[in-house]
C-alpha cells in the first residue's frame, strides 16, 4: 500500500529537515531580501536530482517535478522570509542576524516542502502529472512575493494549490481545517487630523487635534458596531496615534496608523467611504482639516470546498479522525490569496505548539518557536496529498 511505502521515506527525512529548519532559522532574511535563503532552497533542490528549478522572481524559487504519465498539476506553496524582530530565545540555533528573526515559522515552511520535493522527486515513476514546488519571498510585507511569482507565470497550467502554516496556538499533532473564508483581506490607512496648537492654559485660542483625534478613534468603532451587518465580519483597529511633545503645549496635529480586516470583497469596497464620513464630519465640526490615505492589502484566503476536502480527506486517511480540527476564520492575513485566484486551493494549518515544552508564545513574538515534531507531520502531508490529488 502507498502509506507503507511512503513511511519509511518520511522517517528517514525527519533529521534533515530539521537540519534545514535550524539553519534556515539561523539565517534569517526579510522579505525582498532572501538572496541567501533563495540560494540555499535552490541549491538543495539541485541535488534531489528529477527536478527542473528555475528562479520566477530575483529572490523565489520554483521546482518542478513531471511524472512519468499525464495528469492534473498540482502545486505546493511555502513562504521564506523572516520578521524584524530581535530574537530573545535561548537554544543553540537562535538568529545570527541582529534584528531579524523566523519569528512565524517560514523557516518550518521551507524545511517542510524541501523534505516533500526530496521525497517526490526519489518516486517519479510512481507519479501521474506535475507538483510545482513554490518557494516564495515576501509574505510579510505588502504587495508581497506571491503577487510578484503569480505574474511571472508560475500558476500557468496549475490545477489546485496548496500550502499549509505552522501555528503555535494549534497543539502539535493537530491539523486545521476551513472551508470557504479562513483568512482575511488586510487594508491599512494613514490619517493625519491638523488642528491649530497653542499653550495648555488657553485651550480656546486653539483647535485641539488630540481631542478631535480621540472622537474620531472613538467613532470610527462605530462602523463596525453600528454601520455593517454583524454578519459581515470586519476588525477596525488603530496601532498608532502620534502627537504632542510637551505636557502645556496643545499639539497642533495627530498622525494615526491603523488597520481593516474584512472577508467580503464587495463590503470591503464600502469601508473606505463609511470611514472618511466620519473623519470629514468630526474635523469639520471642530474647525480641523485632514489627510486620509486608504491603502488596498491582500485579497482574503478563501479555500475552496473540492480542494479543501481532499486536504481533509489526507489527513484522515494519513492520520484519523482526532487529528482534524475545523478552525473558525481568522482576521489574520496571508498573500497565499494571489496563488488562488484563478485556481482553487486550500490553505491549512499545522499545529506546533506544546504547552509541556513551553512552546506557547504567539506569533511575531521575540520568543516565538515551533514543536519541530510538526515538521515531519507537514511532510507526510504534503507527500500523500500529492499521491491523493494527482491520482
Amino acid at each position: 500500500m502507498l502509506k507503507e511505502r511512503l513511511e519509511p521515506k518520511v522517517i528517514s527525512m525527519k533529521s534533515e529537515v530539521i537540519h534545514w529548519r535550524r539553519y534556515l532559522h539561523e539565517n534569517p532574511e526579510l522579505s525582498f531580501q532572501e538572496e541567501k535563503t533563495s540560494q540555499f532552497v535552490c541549491d538543495q533542490l539541485l541535488s534531489f536530482g528529477n527536478l527542473e528549478v528555475t528562479r520566477p522572481t530575483k529572490y523565489s524559487v520554483m521546482a518542478r517535478l513531471i511524472g512519468t504519465k499525464p495528469g492534473k498539476t498540482l502545486a505546493i506553496r511555502a513562504d521564506m522570509d523572516a520578521l524584524p524582530i530581535q530574537e530573545e530565545n535561548e537554544f543553540e540555533f537562535v538568529s545570527k542576524t541582529p534584528g531579524v528573526m523566523h519569528a512565524c515559522g517560514h523557516d518550518g515552511h521551507t524545511a517542510m516542502l524541501l523534505g516533500a520535493a526530496k521525497i517526490l522527486s526519489s518516486m517519479k515513476d510512481q507519479l501521474q502529472g506535475e507538483v510545482r514546488f513554490l518557494f516564495q519571498h515576501a509574505e510579510e510585507y505588502f504587495p508581497g512575493g506571491a503577487k510578484e511569482m503569480v505574474e511571472a507565470g508560475v500558476m500557468e497550467g496549475v490545477d489546485m494549490v496548496i500550502a499549509a502554516h505552522l501555528m503555535s496556538d494549534l497543539e502539535v499533532g493537530k491539523v486545521g481545517i476551513t472551508y470557504g473564508p479562513m483568512m482575511a483581506a488586510p487594508d491599512g490607512f494613514f490619517l493625519t487630523i491638523k488642528g491649530r496648537g497653542g499653550h495648555g492654559s488657553a485651550p480656546h485660542q486653539t483647535i485641539d487635534s488630540i481631542a478631535v483625534g480621540a472622537q474620531v478613534v472613538t467613532n470610527l468603532q462605530h462602523i463596525v458596531s453600528r454601520n455593517t451587518n454583524p454578519l459581515d465580519p470586519l476588525v477596525l483597529s488603530i496601532g498608532k496615534f502620534v502627537a504632542g511633545e510637551a505636557a502645556n503645549v496643545i499639539a497642533d496635529s495627530v498622525e494615526m496608523n491603523g488597520t481593516v480586516r474584512s472577508f467580503d470583497v464587495k463590503f470591503r469596497e464600502t469601508i473606505p467611504a463609511l470611514m472618511e464620513r466620519v473623519i470629514k464630519g468630526i474635523t469639520e465640526a471642530h474647525g480641523a482639516t485632514y489627510d486620509f490615505k486608504y491603502l488596498t492589502g491582500y485579497l482574503p484566503v478563501i479555500n475552496h470546498d473540492e480542494v479543501t476536502k481532499l486536504v481533509e480527506e489526507t489527513v484522515r486517511e494519513v492520520y484519523g479522525e482526532e487529528t482534524i480540527s475545523y478552525e473558525k476564520p481568522k482576521m489574520g492575513a496571508e498573500d497565499f490569496s494571489a496563488f488562488m485566484q484563478d485556481t482553487p486551493g486550500c490553505y491549512f494549518f499545522i499545529g506546533a505548539g506544546n504547552e509541556e515544552k513551553g512552546i506557547v508564545y504567539p506569533h511575531h513574538h521575540p520568543r516565538f518557536t515551533i514543536d519541530e515534531d510538526a515538521l515531519e507531520m507537514g511532510v507526510r502531508i504534503f507527500v500523500h496529498a500529492v499521491f491523493k490529488i494527482l491520482t
